[in-house]
């Protein structure tokens, strides 16, 4: 995934959840930020940032947050690029813990569940919910960084999934590159870290990736070991 124009300035501080106040050539103004997530190891003041530039002129704000510095590395906070990712990587056969893939489509509805992608390969059907991951601690990639309740419905409607018969994968796309391991952040939410377990323990397939970030690009990478 590429972004057509950006530029590099420094963090501020965050207003809200969805803007933040940057300086880009000496000057200060506000942004929009593309995760609503905490990112409180993240968002620090004076760590060098990079911004999405918009060609719409009409918008609120010209710049758009996508990836910040932290100890030297370069991570991706772009909630809106797992998908993409991982949707590229399916269609060219990059997730090769599934084997076979001829169809995938996104948005792929269920009963009343709505997941991220739908795939099928050799007669087989599934589901994958993907989560990027932005939270790196001492080479452990961890997820979620607050309690999401709607992160745990997910992973309850992939275990209904495959006990009617098809295949349910959750995928954590971590947005930067050095992890060495993937754990669900159980000090942080723990019930979705039992959630995790369960449903692997049900038959859902629990993946991690690593992603290649560059100021301008976000590809995905290579299988990272999973401890629940």
């Amino acid at each position: 995934m590429h972004y057509s124009e950006v530029v590099e300035g420094s963090f501020v501080h965050r207003i809200n959840r969805f803007v933040a106040e940057v300086e880009i050539d000496g000057r200060r103004e506000l942004v929009h930020v593309k995760n609503t997530g905490r990112l409180k190891e993240l968002l620090v003041p004076g760590a060098r940032a990079y911004f999405e530039v918009s060609g719409n002129e009409g918008r609120k704000y010209r710049h758009s947050l996508i990836a910040v510095e932290k100890d030297g590395k370069l991570i991706n906070i772009d909630s809106q690029a797992p998908n993409a990712v991982v949707h590229e990587a399916m269609v060219t056969g990059k997730v090769r813990e599934l084997g076979y893939i001829h169809t995938v489509k996104r948005e792929a509805t269920w009963g009343n569940s709505r997941f991220d992608l739908l795939y099928e390969g050799d007669g087989r059907t599934g589901y994958m919910e993907v989560k990027g991951v932005t939270l790196l601690q001492d080479g452990i990639a961890m997820f979620p960084d607050a309690p999401t309740a709607r992160g745990r419905k997910h992973v309850q409607q992939l275990v209904e999934a495959v006990r009617d018969g098809y295949e349910g994968v959750i995928l954590f796309l971590v947005q930067t590159q050095g992890a060495r391991i993937f754990a669900p952040h159980a000090m942080m939410d723990p019930p979705f870290a039992e959630a995790l377990r369960e449903a692997a323990a049900a038959g859902v397939r629990v993946l991690a990736y690593d992603s290649v970030v560059s100021r301008s690009s976000i590809e995905f990478g290579e299988p990272i070991d999973v401890e629940l």
